[in-house]
């Protein structure tokens, strides 16, 4: 899967899941995304040995785009990190890469050298809190800039009153709090992919598919949130067939720019 093909997966789907959840099983978590009629979804370094489970899921589901997320990109901070935690190391962006992630995610910005590394070649979304960390980033070659924490920047409201300056040309990726409640806002607003944890799902529903394992209660959790997205952005936009559009074609018709040439 090429960086153009990624892309239009993650925009067919609209949704990205932050899987941070130990206690279920990441393929089995997968299968139940894919029964949805969700693609993707990121690893995060918030795990227990991420890139483990991240090797483990491209094997067995190779044409499913597995990001990895929650990526330090400093050295500094990974070495403090490494040397208190060596049973359990948090990974490089190069070793996520070099493990096989399909796409790229950091909740704070991605530094020049990762640019120059990976630019053109994965998908790079990092996260961004304010106008000016969006532009730079995008100008240094992300795809998609994710905002983070979306609740606590001021969600859809936050996402709306830097879009318009920034003359609605990066798409944003709001995450954190996102659930049922504030999509059709973030939709709204012209979102057109979200991130999710599990902490959408409500807590009662949420304990029972943990303690059950049971992955079809997750994936009718989950086909609740991709036909909400799905019925909002058919309405928002009328001439967009997200299912069969290309990368390309969504930019046309949205004006959105996803770095990719």
């Amino acid at each position: 899967m090429d960086i153009k093909s990624t892309i239009a997966t993650l925009l067919r789907d609209g949704f990205i899941l932050v899987f941070n959840q130990d206690k279920l099983d990441i393929v089995r978590t997968a299968r139940a995304l894919i029964q949805a009629g969700v693609n993707n979804m990121e690893v995060t370094c918030r795990i227990s040995k991420p890139l483990e489970k991240l090797a483990r899921l491209r094997k067995e589901l190779p044409d499913f785009a597995a990001g990895m997320a929650s990526l330090i990109d400093s050295a500094e901070m990974l070495d403090v990190y490494n040397k208190a935690h060596p049973a359990d190391p948090l990974p490089s962006v190069r070793q996520a890469a070099d493990a096989g992630a399909s796409y790229l995610v950091s909740a704070v910005t991605f530094s020049d050298k990762s640019y120059e590394q990976f630019a053109g070649r994965l998908p790079m979304i990092p996260g961004c809190s304010n106008a000016g960390e969006i532009v730079s980033q995008f100008s240094k070659g992300a795809n998609l800039c994710k905002i983070f924490p979306a609740k606590e920047l001021g969600g859809a409201g936050f996402v709306k009153a830097i879009d318009a300056p920034l003359h609605k040309i990066i798409s944003l990726v709001p995450t954190g709090g996102t659930n049922a409640t504030n999509i059709p806002d973030y939709i709204e607003a012209g979102v057109l992919v979200l991130g999710a944890s599990f902490s959408m799902i409500e807590k009662a529903t949420m304990k029972k598919i943990i303690d059950d394992q049971d992955y079809e209660l997750l994936s009718k959790e989950l086909t609740t949130v991709k036909h909400m997205i799905d019925t909002l952005r058919a309405e928002k936009y009328p001439g967009i067939d997200f299912a069969g559009a290309s990368a390309e074609e969504i930019s046309l018709a949205t004006g959105r720019n996803f770095n990719i040439g």
